[in-house]
């Protein structure tokens, strides 16, 4: 899992502008989606993610994705699950100080973030706390919800 998350990371530009048009194509598929029904949804859909996702980013399913504003590194890998940067403790090398054998995810975050068209610029947004409540639902399809005014 950490080669592959390590990779998605160096291949951070192919993998955001894959996901610019898939969210483009889930906001299409808005009007499916309500006449289903969001809630009947949620399951398969976030099953599907849980599997991308954790394959390809370590996905924690927070529920609550940023991986477009963090380089395609997810900050809830982070041992201490912090949002918005790096914490004291990472070592000259760029190694976690509580896991020394793995890079620092926020280290991984810029260098995805490096490649990403507008990526240091997003990576600088501060992202607000995790809501727990989310944990385990699609952020794909709470980000038709957003984008289209949906619900349920």
């Amino acid at each position: 899992m950490y080669r592959v998350r390590l990779w998605s990371v160096r291949h951070a530009r192919g993998l955001a502008r894959f996901y610019t048009g898939f969210e483009a194509l889930l906001v299409r598929l808005a009007p499916v989606f309500r006449a289903i029904g969001y809630q009947r949804l949620e399951r398969p859909v976030a099953a599907l993610e849980r599997n991308v996702k954790g394959l390809l980013f370590d996905c924690q399913m927070c529920g609550q994705c940023v991986l477009s504003s963090t380089g395609m590194s997810c900050p809830m890998n982070c041992p201490k699950q912090l949002r918005n940067g790096p914490c004291g403790g990472v070592s000259a090398a760029g190694y976690c100080e509580v896991k020394p054998q793995m890079r620092c995810v926020w280290v991984q975050a810029f260098n995805g973030a490096e490649k990403i068209p507008g990526g240091l610029a997003a990576i600088q947004v501060v992202q607000a706390p995790v809501d727990r409540r989310q944990e385990g639902s699609s952020s794909w399809l709470r980000v038709v919800r957003e984008k289209t005014g949906g619900s349920q």
